[in-house]
């Protein structure tokens, strides 16, 4: 059996190393696993993604649209945009704070994020929506986006393995001080 997922967002908001987490939690655990990530726009602000495959014959990180089990959507407008990818009856678990697009900000726009929010209401059955920058705040760090994302896609019952699994592979190789708050981020419970 074989999982597909698309992480997506932009610069700054920890896609490379969500990536990398499930990339590594998967080996530890023997399941054969793929990634592709596009980071040459990951500038604060840019569009990054990431493809991960994981399970039995795989022969090429990327898979086509219509064949994601899970979008992790960092961004709205970023989440609308990689929709094309999830297969019908896919999930999505996508944070509700938008980010504005230099393109808007130049051109006077007022991008909230509200209509991409509606837009994925509207099209995605299996649809988690959360303030993702709230619960930041709240945890006292904006530096763990990542890890309540990560939790939240894990709790949707489409990745192949538990929080706990993924606070092990962190302990491995995430810098010793910044464990127990990526832990506790990524235990919040929505």
């Amino acid at each position: 059996m074989q999982t597909n997922i698309l992480i997506c967002g932009v610069g700054g908001q920890g896609i490379v190393l969500t990536s990398k987490l499930i990339a590594a939690t998967a080996m530890a655990h023997k399941i054969p696993v793929m990634s592709a990530e596009t980071i040459g726009m990951a500038q604060k602000g840019g569009s990054v993604f990431s493809f991960l495959r994981l399970g039995d014959d795989l022969h090429c990180p990327m898979f086509p649209e219509k064949s994601a089990d899970i979008i992790i959507g960092f961004e709205p407008a970023e989440a609308v945009r990689m929709l094309p990818y999830l297969k019908d009856g896919g999930k999505a678990v996508v944070n509700t704070h938008a980010i504005m697009p230099v393109t808007a900000a130049l051109s006077g726009s007022n991008y909230t994020g509200t209509e991409m929010t509606d837009y994925l209401q509207k099209h995605v059955a299996a649809l988690t929506l959360l303030d993702a920058d709230a619960i930041c705040r709240e945890i006292g760090s904006p530096k763990v986006l990542n890890m309540i994302m990560l939790g939240a896609a894990i709790r949707a019952n489409v990745l192949p393995f538990t929080i706990g699994d993924i606070e092990e592979t962190m302990r491995a190789t995430v810098k010793p001080q910044f464990v127990e708050m990526n832990c506790k981020a990524l235990e919040y419970q929505i």
